[in-house]
């Protein structure tokens, strides 16, 4: 009995289209359950899954692949060097987002850096021969040229964080905007009158969107900004040590500071303990993004969290829906979802 059950209506192996029938679904449901889309309700992939068991079928992955001008691979490209991939936080926290949630399905991840006009022409050159079914892409910057070249192709791809407001790639972002704002007014709220800002590099939309949401809660609170109180910065310590110290010599007076991200955070601090200011009783000091370096900071740094781990998650789900749904980019560009995952301040003793 127990042979009978694993083979065919043919007398063979079980087909797609015997699960599918077996299921009570259509033959591209069952696939999308095998491929492991997020597109399928529990319900109809306990349904599935049971008529895989039932008949014993075993999916031919290569013929699978081979059939569908599939490769079963995914490519996470970072247009940065690699010393910056392994210096910020931001980075590992995407990648362990990214690798959890492929960890249920056969596709293999595969790391590309991009940040030298080498990597990106052997970049380039890797993606036209359509060696991988679909590509993340962080940290990707307006003038960028990898978006569009991917639009050429044709490939399924997810931004992390869209370049401009018309952006035309499926993206996820965290709220800058409400990010920002939050922590303005937070130091509002502490009696905080010249709040300073570092910003991230400005041709990066999240950036532009933080000192959006800085200037609007200044605004908002009956105080218009103060040129000298911005800063850019690059999200590095480095950026962060050199913008806090054009910040105190133009406005020694001010009295927060608020730094487009946790690692510019800790550079700023560093120039403000060298020129004797304590925090937060003389400068209260607030971050972006809730890292490992914020918790460990002396003091503990206030920052603003955004959801990291699940944007990486999010950008897989919608990745692995583009990449089951077959039809060429162009004719679903009106489909493009841009998901915005919300941010919350964690208030600590820097602020």
């Amino acid at each position: 009995m127990a042979s009978h059950g694993a083979r065919g209506r043919s007398g063979g192996r079980p087909t797609l289209e015997e699960v599918a029938a077996r299921a009570g679904v259509g033959r591209g449901t069952v696939s999308r359950v095998i491929n492991g889309s997020p597109r399928v309700s529990d319900a109809t992939r306990a349904a599935v899954e049971a008529a895989v068991a039932e008949l014993g079928y075993v999916p031919n992955t290569a013929a699978r692949a081979l059939a569908a001008n599939r490769t079963d691979a995914i490519a996470l490209v970072v247009p940065e060097p690699e010393t910056r991939f392994f210096a910020e936080p931001y980075f590992s926290d995407m990648l362990r987002g990214v690798g959890s949630e492929l960890s249920d399905t056969e596709m293999q991840l595969l790391l590309i850096f991009a940040g030298s006009d080498r990597e990106r022409r052997r970049l380039a050159q890797y993606l036209a021969a359509h060696r991988v079914d679909g590509v993340l892409l962080v940290s990707v910057h307006a003038d960028d040229p990898l978006p569009d070249l991917l639009a050429q192709l044709e490939i399924p791809a997810v931004i992390s964080g869209p370049r401009s407001a018309g952006e035309t790639l499926t993206s996820v972002d965290s709220d800058n905007y409400g990010g920002a704002r939050s922590a303005v007014e937070h130091l509002l709220s502490r009696g905080r009158t010249r709040i300073a800002h570092i910003t991230g590099r400005l041709d990066v939309y999240g950036a532009q969107r933080r000192v959006d949401g800085y200037r609007d809660a200044l605004r908002d609170a009956g105080r218009e900004a103060d040129e000298l109180l911005v800063e850019r910065g690059d999200f590095t310590e480095e950026g962060g040590r050199l913008a806090m110290s054009v910040l105190l010599d133009r406005r020694p007076d001010l009295d927060a500071v608020f730094a487009g991200s946790d690692v510019m955070a800790a550079g700023a601090r560093q120039v403000l303990r060298e020129a004797g200011r304590r925090i937060p009783d003389d400068v209260a000091l607030v971050g972006y993004d809730d890292s490992a370096i914020a918790r460990h900071m002396d003091p503990p740094l206030t920052s603003v969290r955004q959801p990291i781990e699940e944007m990486g998650r999010a950008m897989i789900d919608l990745l692995l829906t583009e990449i089951a749904d077959r039809r060429p980019p162009a004719s679903r560009g009106l489909e493009r979802q841009h998901a915005v995952l919300p941010t919350e301040l964690v208030a600590r003793a820097s602020s």
